[in-house]
């Protein structure tokens, strides 16, 4: 019988071989945390049990009456009150009159008694004079209504007219002295004058007047 090939010379034999184990199969990554906020009722239970029980807060509502009104302060100076006076009155004033040969004073209705003690005291400086000696009625009549309208442009608010006494008139009656405190009450001349006086000693006396205007 004929010889078999010898076998083909193998290295390996002999050598016991390990099998290597199978790979483990991959893990699932881990679930990626929601980036969504808890719902309103899980925050509200762990709060709730987190503090325990809370008692409502009860509110007392109170109604609170307004602020009394300052009292009112009377007129510290006599600019206010002419200023308020001049709000009131407009037009064709209603003025008071009163006096007789030595002494007469003539004022707004309702004007304020201080300030008419100033006037009567001289307090007011005259800002302006004017002298009607010498003129016919009619003469002064224009002259005084000029001048008074002159004087409130000008923004004086106190003036000085000298009337006289009329010793040296026809039949020495004082008509000027007599008329003057009527034209300053009404006609153009009335609309710009809070109160008028006799003058003092010093200024005229009761042959002059000082005469209050309006602002």
């Amino acid at each position: 019988m004929p010889k078999k090939p010898a076998p083909f010379n193998n290295p390996f034999t002999g050598l016991k071989l390990e099998a290597k184990p199978a790979p483990s199969p991959k893990r699932a990554p881990a679930p990626v945390p929601s980036a969504r906020p808890a719902r309103v009722d899980d925050d509200t239970a762990l709060f709730l049990e987190s503090v325990g029980e809370v008692a409502p807060v009860k509110v007392k509502v109170e109604r609170v009456a307004p602020a009394a009104a300052p009292p009112r302060r009377p007129f510290e100076d006599e600019a206010e009150s002419l200023a308020r006076l001049a709000e009131l009155v407009s037009g064709e004033a209603t003025f008071e009159l009163s006096g007789d040969e030595a002494f007469v004073e003539g004022a707004v209705q309702g004007f304020d008694e201080r300030v008419r003690k100033k006037l009567r005291r001289g307090d007011f400086r005259s800002a302006g004079s004017l002298d009607l000696h010498g003129l016919t009625r009619d003469e002064a009549k224009r002259a005084l209504e000029r001048f008074i309208a002159d004087a409130k442009v000008a923004g004086h608010r106190c003036v000085r007219v000298v009337t006289g006494r009329g010793l040296h008139s026809e039949g020495e009656r004082p008509v000027l002295k007599h008329e003057v405190p009527a034209w300053l009450t009404r006609g153009r001349a009335g609309r710009q004058v809070l109160a008028f006086c006799s003058a003092r000693p010093e200024d005229g006396g009761d042959g002059a007047l000082y005469v209050l205007l309006r602002r």
